[in-house]
């Protein structure tokens, strides 16, 4: 099982801003993790004390990329930037509800190449509610050339 150290290894988010803490298993094609940082009033995604349930596809994208980590042999993954969210669908009006318990983030490839990825993601309660899920789209900047 990989640790919150070794996430923040693989992903851009460091810090607090890391939001995942374990994964709990990984396939080519699927992953899913476990998170409690909603539960923080320190949440970096808080606002005037609530983390509102949008925030789940924060936590979708960053399981995106530490599976696109993991597929790409442990070499960390670039800064994307979000191109879409389709399908989005919010079935709680928190994400910091205690009641949820930890949360179980799973991120399932779609496609994807050197220049972006397409996941569906979800966020379930402990339970197995669903809180939230979508169709996210991710692109990555070309790296800038030499110049002469």
């Amino acid at each position: 099982m990989l640790t919150r150290a070794a996430i923040e290894g693989l992903i851009p988010h460091q810090g607090d801003s890391c939001l995942l803490d374990h994964v709990v298993d990984w396939t080519a094609e699927t992953i899913r993790c476990g998170a409690v940082s909603h539960g923080d009033p320190n949440n970096p995604l808080c606002t005037n004390g609530r983390l509102g349930v949008v925030a789940g596809l924060e936590y979708g994208l960053q399981a995106m990329a530490l599976h696109g980590a993991l597929l790409d042999d442990g070499n960390a993954q670039p800064v994307g930037y979000l191109a879409s969210a389709r399908d989005v669908r919010l079935h709680a009006e928190r994400l910091d509800d205690p009641a949820h318990g930890t949360l179980v983030v799973e991120a399932t490839r779609e496609s994807g190449d050197a220049a972006g990825q397409v996941y569906a993601v979800a966020v379930r309660s402990e339970a197995g509610t669903s809180l939230v899920s979508a169709r996210v789209a991710i692109i990555f900047p070309k790296p800038e050339s030499g110049r002469s």
